[in-house]
């Protein structure tokens, strides 16, 4: 998974994000390579405060070096969610869900207030799908179903599969389509028409949502973009 040199890479992105983080805040922590750096770089940092991971292995990191961990059974809004993005458009919204986490990043997400996003910047694109691929985790049992109905709005969706080439089961349980895509005109009205059909949980796509992101250029610098009002 995460290789110590793009840690390396990554850790002055983490560490500009430790500067919005307060104590005895409770965030939500995000699934993935930044969001792995990040939350190591928490973990270091010995800043008090309680997380929410969006997935096993993020709760497992957060635990291993010492984090308070809570859940959304205990906590009805967290103060803000720090996660990563797989692409992100002038206007601040993304594509993420490589990792496999959609669906429980987009749940806390929404529970927070604030929502900072890190990313290198070989993830920002003029418009979301020139990368190829978005994210649909759905059930098991729709999973035929929604990849015909998929292939109705002109796009080919694939069940994702694990190296050893068996299908890849979310921490949820539940499968994830990856689906061929090019650029998307109108990623709200994408976002409202997967949804539409029966047996899809979420989408990989976050219209409307980011506050802030923070992106990386491989000479360690960082630069900020926010959303205009």
């Amino acid at each position: 998974m995460e290789d110590s040199q793009s840690l390396t890479y990554l850790e002055p992105l983490a560490q500009r994000a430790l500067k919005l983080v307060k104590p005895g805040q409770t965030i939500g922590l995000g699934t993935g390579r930044t969001a792995t750096a990040f939350i190591r770089a928490l973990g270091v940092s010995g800043i008090k405060i309680r997380g929410v991971p969006t997935s096993e292995a993020s709760h497992q990191l957060a635990q291993s070096l010492g984090i308070e961990l809570t859940t959304l059974h205990e906590v009805a809004k967290l103060d803000a969610v720090f996660d990563g993005a797989d692409e992100v458009d002038p206007h601040l919204n993304m594509i993420k869900g490589l990792g496999g986490a959609l669906v429980r990043e987009k749940v806390v997400a929404v529970a927070s207030r604030k929502h900072y996003y890190l990313a290198g910047e070989e993830k920002l694109v003029e418009r979301l799908g020139e990368h190829g691929n978005l994210p649909v985790e759905v059930i098991p049992f729709a999973s035929a179903f929604v990849i015909r109905e998929i292939k109705q709005l002109q796009l080919e969706a694939k069940v994702r599969k694990t190296k050893d080439g068996a299908e890849y089961t979310s921490d949820n349980g539940n499968l994830i389509l990856d689906c061929r895509i090019g650029t998307i005109r109108n990623p709200a009205r994408l976002e409202r028409d997967l949804h539409a059909i029966p047996g899809v949980l979420g989408t990989g796509l976050f219209v409307g949502i980011a506050d802030v992101v923070l992106v990386a250029s491989p000479d360690g610098k960082v630069k900020t973009m926010k959303r205009q009002a």
